[in-house]
């Protein structure tokens, strides 16, 4: 069963099982994945895994942030939700990579390249995105790869 196939049987049983946010979540990947359908960069009327998995990423990238600013503005409520919603999103997301994990893709990737200042903080990011891909957060990677490059 693909991704997409998936998504759609969770969000009958989210329905059936009266879950809110569970609804509500994947009504917003399904609205990401028609809007990427109609967008005209995909010739097919399905999605591969794939790019299913980037619309999933994009919309619990855009949770996370607005947890964050929530938080911030002293909502909390509003932030749960958020998080809320993050966790079903995180179910069809691979697992993430720990710090340390990325420390050690990004070390062998500025001994790769011969990478010694900031100024070459471009070659390091694209070699080390290519590497974890969906499995960690771009944020993350890059202040990682600015504190190793700092040293």
């Amino acid at each position: 069963m693909n991704l997409q196939q998936q998504i759609n049987d969770d969000l009958k049983q989210a329905m059936l099982n009266k879950d809110d946010i569970a609804k509500l979540t994947l009504r917003d990947v399904k609205t990401g994945i028609l809007e990427l359908l109609k967008s005209g960069q995909v010739t097919s009327d399905s999605l591969e895994d794939a790019q299913v998995l980037s619309v999933i990423q994009r919309l619990a990238k855009r949770r996370r942030e607005a947890a964050s600013e929530f938080e911030k503005a002293g909502q909390d409520d509003r932030a749960a939700e958020e998080l809320s919603e993050l966790k079903v999103l995180e179910k069809y997301l691979p697992q993430q990579m720990s710090e340390d994990e990325i420390t050690l893709i990004i070390k062998e990737i500025i001994a790769e390249t011969g990478a010694s200042s900031a100024r070459e903080m471009g070659k390091v990011m694209s070699a080390a995105m290519a590497k974890v891909s969906g499995k960690a957060d771009g944020k993350l990677v890059n202040q990682i790869a600015r504190t190793l490059l700092a040293d």
